[in-house]
């Protein structure tokens, strides 16, 4: 799926950017840039969009992604509701600091980091806790001071082990070669109806291809094809339903947009390797 480049807004008097953002929302436009980014989600609920993953997420969830990743969050917000979401954000240009930063022997570890990021990693345990203690200060700072604290928190993430990779198998080189406008209409466009029943038809028109050549288009951009990407986006909210709503599986089900039951359980099993009551079962012990 082809993201669209985002110019990263930074002071002209700063080497890198940290910002403390409260909104409505994060936006809708699956995005990359060349700005390595440190995300910490302070508040706000929703479904997130990395790479070839998506995944639920939540308050208290720090992120690391490399340069030109394409990501997106997309918030639960309900209607009528004065929600809204907050976020820690940094980005720093790998070359921000030199050109030849990353490749002294001093900065060797950081260097490994920043190849692993390129993936997406989900920062965990002490690290995180660590981590986003120094955001917190960074912020604030001003001169030298703000740097030391970007190299404090880069060496505390090169040395730890505590992380998770995100999208391990996505192909970056691709999406420079697709057509950002179209992708981003499909994009919208199944997060906004996956609920209901979605046609490929409708894809491919929305796309202006036929149907052979959007169902070949979406697998050579995304390395999975459409329906797997839309399975996977109903069972994730899915999930949500299970942990933070009382509607039974039948329900859930239905409000995910699965045709029946015996459908949803089969592609649960196959997703999470258990079944949605032991899946419900285990996230509340």
């Amino acid at each position: 799926m082809k993201p669209k480049f985002h110019q990263v807004p930074k002071p002209l008097d700063h080497t890198f950017s940290i910002r403390h953002d409260v909104l409505p929302h994060f936006g809708t436009i699956w995005h990359y840039h060349p700005e390595i980014e440190l995300h910490y989600l302070m508040k706000g609920d929703g479904i997130r969009f990395i790479g070839e993953n998506i995944s639920n997420f939540e308050k208290d969830e720090l992120i690391l992604l490399g340069s030109n990743i394409p990501h997106t969050w997309k918030c639960h917000i309900k209607q009528d509701s004065d929600d809204y979401v907050e976020a820690m954000v940094m980005h720093f240009h790998p070359e921000c600091l030199g050109r030849d930063f990353l490749s002294l022997p001093e900065t060797k570890s950081i260097q490994k980091l920043v190849s692993i990021a390129n993936q997406g990693l989900l920062i965990k345990g002490e690290t995180k806790r660590k981590a986003k203690k120094l955001m917190m200060k960074m912020k604030d700072e001003q001169g030298v001071n703000k740097i030391v604290f970007l190299l404090r928190i880069f060496d505390i993430l090169a040395h730890s082990d505590e992380y998770e990779v995100i999208s391990s198998n996505y192909n970056n080189t691709n999406f420079n070669k697709i057509d950002e406008n179209r992708m981003n209409k499909i994009f919208t466009y199944t997060f906004s109806n996956f609920k209901n029943k979605i046609l490929i038809e409708e894809l491919a028109e929305l796309s202006n291809l036929s149907i052979t050549s959007f169902c070949r288009y979406f697998k050579m951009t995304t390395s999975k094809s459409y329906f797997d990407f839309l399975t996977e986006l109903r069972l994730n909210y899915a999930c949500r339903l299970l942990i933070n709503s009382g509607l039974t599986v039948r329900a859930i089900a239905e409000e995910s947009g699965f045709e029946n039951t015996s459908n949803f359980y089969r592609h649960f099993k196959n997703f999470k390797n258990c079944t949605p009551k032991d899946f419900k079962e285990s996230y509340m012990q």
